[in-house]
């Protein structure tokens, strides 16, 4: 049975749709990628990943270890995120090996399959909030209490990637899997779902069979415990924005965070920037940002104002309220009393 085809709109959401310019010179320098960029921002992550795990070793057997396994998970989950975004993108070094290579151990530590999350992200970019069509719309919209519980709890997105392995290692792709992917890798992807959830078995042997508890301690309890904070950064690119909008201004949050937030999350805090030019690579988004800032608005107000701002909208639309936020963006038809109806499904 031939694979039907997704509905799309007759564009791109980019920067020609969103109406944005960049002279031609200023983007070829901005688009170039830069290896000493990007070894640079590793290092300094793997310094910061021995500084939270020293934190987990001091603490010892003592109630301290959760706090730190936190602090730990924190620095390891939201730049393996981010990062393995950006690989999807080939844009962190100017070799797609290399690129290749990171892709693959931070798809490992988010737990995606890294040919599904190429070309679902790709998808992402080119039909950008666009319903039933963009497949990575990981909540319903409009965004209630449940679904944000379900989202920053990490819940939501882990079902997700076990569902997605499970069927990738069956060789029964989810149907938006078939139509965003070219068929010559879906058998690519079925294989690398397959030594994946092998890898993740040894891992379980290792800790289980084997007794390396320092595995849970370093590993898998801080990947569980730094996913809310992982999820809060991800969660507000999007959310309270316009569904099936040409513009991206329309459909994307940029948010301003401090520098440890930034270094964390690769400056995709600048998300309007990234998806209107997404092949400037994550060290050079803050450029891009002073380049167009008279052709944006202005980034909403910090990561933890903004995500609270979110947390009390959804609570009143749960509850029937008036959902206007106190001073971040929302699409105007986000703005409601009473109940609301149903736009769009997860697609994750």
């Amino acid at each position: 049975m031939p694979i039907p085809h997704l509905p799309k709109p007759d564009y791109f959401t980019n920067a020609q749709s969103s109406k944005i310019e960049l002279p031609a010179d200023e983007l070829r320098e901005l688009i170039r990628r830069d290896n000493g960029a990007a070894i640079s921002y590793l290092l300094q992550w793997t310094l910061l990943l021995a500084a939270a795990a020293a934190l987990v070793w001091a603490g010892g057997d003592s109630i301290w270890r959760w706090p730190a396994m936190l602090v730990l998970g924190v620095v390891l989950t939201v730049p393996a995120y981010a990062l393995s975004h950006e690989a999807a993108h080939n844009t962190v070094f100017k070799q797609r090996w290399a690129n290749t290579m990171l892709l693959w151990v931070t798809s490992f530590i988010y737990m995606e399959e890294p040919l599904h999350r190429q070309h679902t992200h790709t998808n992402h970019h080119a039909y950008t909030w666009h319903v039933d069509v963009d497949s990575q719309m990981p909540f319903a919209t409009p965004m209630t209490f449940k679904n944000w519980l379900l989202e920053v709890s990490g819940v939501a997105l882990m079902m997700f990637h076990v569902r997605t392995m499970l069927q990738l290692v069956l060789a029964k792709p989810a149907l938006i899997v078939q139509q965003v992917s070219p068929a010559k890798d879906l058998p690519k992807m079925i294989r690398n779902a397959r030594l994946m959830l092998l890898a993740y078995g040894l891992l379980g042997y290792l800790i289980v069979g084997l007794g390396q508890a320092w595995l849970l301690w370093y590993l898998v309890l801080p990947r569980l415990l730094g996913a809310p904070v992982m999820l809060m950064f991800t969660l507000i690119q999007h959310v309270e924005m316009a569904e099936d909008s040409p513009s991206i201004v329309d459909s994307t949050r940029s948010f301003e965070t401090n520098w440890l937030g930034r270094f964390l999350y690769c400056n995709m805090n600048c998300h309007i920037e990234h998806h209107v030019y997404l092949a400037v690579p994550f060290y050079k988004l803050p450029q891009l940002g002073a380049a167009l800032a008279d052709q944006l608005p202005q980034p909403d107000p910090g990561f933890w104002r903004t995500n609270w701002q979110v947390l009390v909208v959804v609570l009143k639309r749960s509850l029937g309220g008036y959902t206007k936020a106190a001073s971040i963006r929302q699409a105007p038809h986000m703005i409601t009393t009473g109940k609301v109806k149903k736009i769009s499904s997860a697609t994750m």
